[in-house]
């Protein structure tokens, strides 16, 4: 990768671009846990997307202009992907954050394109090479190890009960995720702006309907004293995280394809670790571990598929 770099300098930009989407988003979980003081998952959401999807229209407006809002025939797959697998995603990722540890959380995210792979092979029939199915059975049990912090099935509900509904619930959003991307990914000819905008308006409906049943229901919770001390976070996981990280991401993205960008992605996890370790937080060793499995193997196989892609 670094002589590549070397030999072209949009390589080199579009490397540096999707590290800098990468540690945004391995710092996005500690930041977002830290707001939960003032107000809870629902309320976190809802900010996250209004803001987002109002600098993510202001944005599509000015790029692309007005037209760039129309359907053009594709008004399912655009609301399949915004309610589902944007909005729901959302909704389930920031509650389950808000009962679970950011470490663990990102775990559980970084098997995304494992689930991908998956997905590829029942959607398309594609079978993955017999290495990526190992590597994903690997990062399967790594997670595992984290998740469970090596204690024993039987002891794993008593002492972590909402933890893992919180887990359960963050894998639920890592899954609507992988879907949003099989579904988007069909989308040819459409900007990455466009996608992201037009998913983003019926995602944010969705959130704001949810918003105002746990409202209803008495579940939403917010802190008008403790808010000024997070106004920071909120804006780092709504511009910063969303707006900014998904343009840096796709314009590296397009400049080093998505086997390098994927590679890239694999440092999110060491990237939280790192910033939970320097608040304070102590791991068991089987965290640890359980997290060196899955950055190890997802890292694995992710170089198998460049060195085939090179020789290719």
């Amino acid at each position: 990768m670094t002589r590549h770099a070397a030999a072209n300098p949009g390589f080199a930009r579009g490397l540096a671009a999707g590290l800098a989407a990468t540690l945004i988003w391995g710092g996005q979980l500690p930041i977002a846990k830290g707001a939960f003081v003032a107000l809870d998952g629902y309320s976190m959401t809802v900010v996250r997307y209004v803001v987002a999807g109002s600098a993510f229209a202001l944005l599509l407006w000015w790029q692309e202009g007005r037209r760039a809002f129309g359907l053009d025939g594709r008004a399912r797959p655009i609301l399949l992907a915004g309610t589902i697998g944007l909005g729901a995603s959302a909704l389930m990722l920031f509650i389950g954050l808000s009962l679970t540890r950011p470490e663990v959380a990102v775990i559980i995210l970084a098997l995304q394109p494992a689930m991908a792979a998956l997905a590829e092979w029942i959607v398309d029939r594609r079978r993955p090479p017999g290495f990526t199915i190992a590597c994903i059975v690997i990062a399967f049990v790594g997670v595992a190890l984290v998740v469970t912090r090596g204690v024993g099935l039987g002891q794993l509900a008593s002492l972590h009960g909402a933890e893992l509904l919180g887990d359960a619930l963050v894998l639920l959003a890592a899954i609507a995720w992988v879907g949003y991307a099989v579904v988007t990914s069909r989308m040819a000819g459409w900007s990455s702006l466009r996608v992201s905008t037009l998913t983003t308006l019926p995602a944010l409906v969705v959130i704001l309907v949810v918003w105002f049943v746990a409202w209803k229901l008495g579940a939403v919770r917010i802190d008008a004293a403790a808010l000024p001390a997070v106004t920071w976070r909120l804006a780092y996981v709504s511009l910063i995280g969303v707006v900014l990280g998904m343009f840096l991401w796709n314009a590296g993205l397009q400049r080093i394809g998505s086997v390098d960008a994927m590679l890239l992605l694999n440092l999110m996890p060491v990237v939280t670790f790192a910033i939970r370790a320097f608040e304070g937080a102590r791991f068991e060793a089987a965290e640890l571990a359980g997290g060196a499995i899955v950055v190890g193997a997802l890292v694995a196989n992710n170089l198998l598929l460049r060195r085939g892609r090179q020789s290719g």
